[in-house]
């Protein structure tokens, strides 16, 4: 773990001698529509999703059927988008090229006006956690970004995330990526029936600390099906929490792992959720289900 100090929005990291900027707000454009054949989610209009169901449900072989073409759905957009990750493009552009393919495969963004959320995808650059909203910004060299993909697809939902260095990168950065991805894959592995689902905080924890990162805590991974998110609540750090897994029980794994301290702030538009030291954080996400043997990831991605 590295140690620097920050100058006018930029963050200098003493180990590798290279510099990031520290994002923060810029402009956003206008919330996306979609066409009205799509089916829509209940809280297109008002933003208001529906109560949580009161304990975790377990998936029938239909539901199973849906949230595993969602998920391929969802997964295969997320490296489509991943692959036009480069320098000098803006987030709002991913944004909408996120939204048109979307939309193509007749599915609905699900982050869109979700509790009022004004676009399609989370793009989530340097010192940004998760949540970051698409805007005028255009990537930089060594930027890291992660991108979250999620749809609404014939009554479930579908939702991952990967991280990617923007151009050359440095050694810190490159590493916070892989370590992120390595652990939810390897907490993942744990996923068996009989086994509590404290395993995959435990894990996680393992590996970000061997690597000297940080796991941030505010955020959790949740159950998903024809909810966006409900129970079980998946915790990424070490913990003692969570029900016994069961064959049928689909949820999310998506740690954040940040280079600095675990503290973090919410920035004025009410999304934004940024590291409090001004260090970068990586995120990798997927969606599994729980089977009678191994965990099969609904939501394949690279």
């Amino acid at each position: 773990m590295f140690s620097g100090v920050r100058s006018r929005g930029v963050f200098l990291c003493k180990s590798c001698c290279r510099k990031y900027s520290v994002v923060g707000l810029d402009p956003v454009s206008e919330m996306r529509t979609v066409p009205a054949s799509i089916v829509l989610p209940s809280y297109h209009r008002n933003g208001i999703p529906p109560p949580r169901l009161p304990s975790v449900d377990i998936k029938s072989k239909d539901e199973i059927g849906r949230l595993r073409e969602a998920g391929h759905i969802t997964g295969g957009i997320l490296d489509k988008v991943m692959d036009l990750v480069q320098v000098g493009i803006t987030t709002d552009e991913l944004d909408r090229y996120a939204h048109d393919l979307i939309v193509q495969h007749a599915a609905y963004p699900a982050p869109l006006n979700y509790r009022g959320y004004p676009k399609s995808i989370c793009t989530s650059v340097n010192n940004v956690l998760c949540h970051g909203i698409p805007n005028s910004r255009e990537l930089q060299d060594g930027d890291i970004i992660s991108i979250d993909v999620s749809i609404f697809y014939k009554g479930v939902f579908g939702d991952c995330c990967s991280t990617r260095v923007v151009g050359e990168g440095d050694s810190t950065a490159h590493k916070l990526a892989k370590v992120t991805r390595d652990s939810t894959l390897a907490a993942i592995e744990t996923c068996k029936p009989g086994t509590r689902l404290s395993s995959v905080g435990n894990t996680i924890s393992k590996y970000a600390k061997e690597a000297g990162l940080s796991i941030c805590k505010e955020f959790i991974g949740h159950g998903i099906g024809s909810y966006f998110h409900g129970l079980p609540e998946v915790y990424h750090y070490a913990n003692s929490h969570g029900p016994t897994l069961r064959p049928g029980m689909v949820f999310t794994i998506e740690p954040i792992l940040m280079e600095g301290r675990d503290t973090m702030a919410i920035l004025a538009d009410g999304w934004t959720a940024v590291s409090a030291d001004s260090k970068r954080a990586a995120q990798f996400e997927h969606t599994i289900l729980i089977t009678d043997s191994e965990p099969e990831i609904l939501s394949p991605h690279r």
